[in-house]
């Protein structure tokens, strides 16, 4: 009966969809086949990976728990990278930034022994920081490359003065990593006052104690933050080379977005 009334209460959750589904066709934004196609995806995609972590766990491998972490960072990287449509090599500078996000945010937690080195932390933990990781990488790359085409009669005439590469596109890189960075900034400032995060909320309704559940989500939002501000930094310090030339001149051909 408990497992009834899950599946019930999923499919009563249904009912918001169906008002976001009514909403994009009363508006004409033609989002409804997009929204049904990520409601499929997401319930098969969180069946799939709830059966694989309690796979993982009875397994009690750390190797198992890494390779379940790699193969999520090399889907976050190829969806940044179609995201980043018209960036040279945006499949593996996308990777390189979100790995490198995932390998020193949680390194570091296990090497200060924040966390102990168990996939019933690592797992969802290393899961919060591809995704965030993802989205700042997609953000930074997908910025970079709009503002270096809209600006590029401004980037060159730097370069006609003598300035590097780095130096003609260091407004943009500024922009696009500001851009990445403050929504989570934002995020961090005002949880507790406007939202309550995830971790703690879903700690809460589940019985555990109000002030444990605080201590892992001030954790999780420190975490978080430093693994958004390297994946940005990555991505951005890596893409703005690719799209010039070893002798720091502007590509002619400048690849268009999506």
């Amino acid at each position: 009966m408990e497992g009834l009334g899950t599946i019930a209460s999923a499919l009563l959750a249904l009912g918001l969809v169906a008002v976001a589904v009514a909403l994009s066709f009363y508006e004409g934004l033609d989002l409804e086949r997009e929204i049904g196609i990520a409601v499929v995806r997401s319930f098969i995609q969180l069946a799939a990976i709830g059966y694989v972590i309690e796979l993982v766990f009875g397994l009690e491998s750390l190797g198992y728990v890494l390779l379940l972490l790699t193969v999520m960072v090399g889907f976050a990287g190829w969806t940044s990278a179609r995201r980043a449509r018209g960036v040279p090599r945006a499949l593996p500078l996308a990777t390189v930034a979100v790995g490198a996000a995932a390998v020193c945010t949680l390194g570091l937690l296990l090497l200060l022994g924040v966390v102990p080195p168990t996939g019933r932390y690592l797992i969802p933990l290393g899961g919060m920081v591809v995704g965030n990781s993802m989205n700042a990488t997609s953000l930074t790359l997908g910025r970079i490359r709009d503002d270096i085409r809209a600006r590029r009669p401004e980037i060159e005439a730097s370069l006609a003065l003598g300035a590097t590469s780095r130096q003609a596109v260091a407004p943009i890189l500024k922009g696009s990593l500001r851009n990445a960075l403050i929504p989570l900034v934002d995020s961090t400032k005002t949880a507790g006052l406007v939202f309550l995060p995830g971790t703690m909320a879903g700690m809460i309704i589940g019985g555990a104690d109000p002030l444990e559940a605080v201590r892992l989500q001030t954790i999780v939002l420190y975490m978080l933050l430093g693994s958004v501000a390297i994946a940005a930094i990555i991505a951005g310090l890596l893409s703005y080379r690719s799209f010039f030339t070893g002798r720091h001149q502007l590509r002619t051909a400048l690849p268009g977005g999506e």
